[in-house]
């Protein structure tokens, strides 16, 4: 199961979004290149449509290849009043050879993307990652080089966590207390719910840049607590 929200901000507030989560998450950021295929059952496969995805790591000296498969969200009154969408996922590590395999079962192209930004990966009550890139789209087949953004000016933010039956409500709470902290910069919610930009988003990356680590630590705290005080988010 995974625990996910999504949000999205303008690229010029990116570089902040970078600053603040570097004081919260206290580890660098890794850089994101990932060339995302689409893929759908033809109708040999039976009457239910399936879809996978295969993901390659193009910032790999040699690109590894993921196999996922993104299930049903959790229903019910309880998933409705969560703030995170629950899930089911599975993925494996799948040779380059995947592709021509999923053809061969009758699979086909729906679309591909590829995805350039960075991630966080971190413990804070889950194990969290957030990931923060441009979704560009091709313009001709798998020429990741001619990739354009598909919404220029704007990037995907996404925060997801790793949970199982027996503890999803514990990730849920700790990706939910996480979200509040980003909240100057972006609204965060379950995917398909648009929230667009926040109005405190331009203040809050003027504050954060203008600010840097001050001490000269590299943890970057003094600038989140400055951040979320002066956003109202924390009383003196």
């Amino acid at each position: 199961m995974e625990c996910v929200v999504q949000g999205i901000i303008e690229t010029q507030h990116v570089e902040a979004l970078e600053i603040l989560l570097q004081g919260l998450c206290g580890v660098h950021r890794e850089r994101l290149r990932i060339h995302e295929l689409c893929l759908k059952s033809g109708p040999n496969l039976g009457l239910v449509a399936s879809e996978v995805r295969l993901l390659c790591d193009l910032e790999q000296p040699e690109p590894t290849w993921t196999v996922r498969h993104i299930g049903g969200a959790m229903r019910g009154a309880g998933a409705e009043q969560l703030s995170v969408l629950v899930r089911t996922l599975a993925e494996s590590k799948v040779s380059k050879n995947a592709l021509r395999l999923f053809y061969s079962l009758g699979y086909k192209l729906d679309h591909e993307l590829l995805r350039v930004g960075f991630a966080f990966h971190f413990q804070r009550g889950a194990q969290i990652t957030v990931t923060v890139s441009s979704v560009n789209k091709m313009l001709k087949l798998h020429t990741t080089d001619e990739a354009v953004p598909v919404t220029p000016g704007i990037q995907l933010v996404e925060v997801t966590a790793p949970a199982s039956s027996e503890n999803y409500t514990e990730v849920v709470a700790a990706v939910s207390s996480f979200c509040e902290y980003l909240a100057p910069l972006l609204h965060l919610s379950k995917p398909g719910v648009s929230t667009g930009v926040v109005p405190t988003a331009a203040a809050a990356a003027a504050s954060l840049m203008s600010d840097g680590d001050e001490d000269g630590d590299g943890d970057g705290k003094e600038v989140v607590w400055h951040i979320l005080l002066s956003c109202g988010l924390l009383q003196y």
